[in-house]
């Protein structure tokens, strides 16, 4: 590491802490040896604009300071380039930061990625249609979900944590989880090893990239990894929410139950569309697309694993 760029939102969690936190970390980077300067941003597209031209003036490394959400913005850029992603985990779930077993401290984290050796990973990509009906394409780190959970980031992704406080968000969560009428869409795919064409009816559909999530739930997808080149399927054939719940509950307590309707599978390519394609789209249910807890639009939409994508800078393992 020879030249970084720590990108920031100044106004996320925008407490004197955080500031004095970024200050400590370039302080340990500029100790190291390496030319690192902060750079605020101001939204999704400037983070991007502010990575770009990071790149442009010959940094090596882009830090992303903050959570996954961050991390996805400035994937975008760095996919299928050289520059290498470090993390400076300042996000409220900070997933991939848990899954590379960054240290949450951050000037700590600072110090990790000095020694760090660069790890080539795949990444997710998802081609989907915007909220405008125009194609869109997006990279992901952690995982994307089309139905139940993304159905949720769209009633909620107008800054309804800002407005509302986090308890009035969580309590409006679970008022759609129990309104939410569970559409089903197609969901095409090859397992991995296999040469058979498989599909199912789902109500949500998950593709997950890292094992560990950290928090309470840790493996929300066993199997997966960032070392893997493809992806780890959770598919919900199901529309029990006592079967969700019960999935989710396996995972709390690190248990290996099999819930009948929840089904796991390894692919690197899956096609998810509406159950009728034929009738006119103004006439369907909209179901809803997210990648790394990013709202990005509707079906149809094909997921895919891209190999030997970014470069990550983490511990050894």
């Amino acid at each position: 590491m020879r030249k970084a760029a720590l990108l920031y939102n100044p106004d996320s969690g925008g407490s004197q802490q955080r500031q004095r936190e970024l200050e400590s970390a370039l302080a340990v980077l500029r100790a190291g040896g390496v030319e690192a300067d902060l750079v605020p941003t101001e939204s999704r597209d400037h983070a991007g604009d502010e990575t770009r031209m990071a790149v442009e003036t010959g940094c090596d490394t882009i830090f992303a300071c903050g959570g996954d959400g961050t991390i996805h913005n400035i994937v975008q850029v760095l996919a299928n380039s050289s520059v290498a992603l470090a993390i400076l985990p300042l996000g409220t779930a900070n997933a991939l930061a848990h899954d590379l077993g960054l240290p949450i401290n951050v000037p700590a984290a600072a110090r990790a990625a000095l020694s760090a050796a660069p790890r080539r990973i795949a990444l997710g990509r998802v081609t989907y249609a915007d909220l405008q009906g125009n194609p869109g394409t997006r990279y992901f780190v952690v995982a994307a979900g089309i139905g139940v959970d993304a159905h949720l980031f769209y009633k909620l992704h107008t800054g309804a944590k800002q407005r509302m406080g986090m308890a009035a968000y969580y309590a409006k969560a679970w008022n759609l989880w129990f309104t939410y009428s569970m559409p089903r869409f197609v969901a095409e795919y090859i397992e991995t090893g296999s040469d058979l064409a498989r599909r199912a009816e789902v109500t949500e559909l998950m593709a997950v990239r890292i094992r560990n999530f950290g928090g309470v739930v840790q493996e929300l997808a066993p199997g997966a990894s960032l070392d893997r080149d493809d992806l780890r399927m959770v598919c919900s054939r199901t529309a029990s929410r006592l079967a969700y719940l019960a999935y989710v509950t396996r995972g709390l307590l690190r248990l290996r139950w099999k819930i009948p309707g929840i089904d796991l599978a390894h692919s690197a390519r899956i096609s998810c569309l509406y159950r009728a394609p034929s009738t006119p789209p103004q006439e369907q249910r909209r179901i809803y697309v997210e990648a790394d807890g990013e709202l990005l639009g509707t079906l149809p939409a094909e997921i895919t694993a891209v190999p030997n994508a970014l470069t990550l800078l983490a511990p050894s393992r």
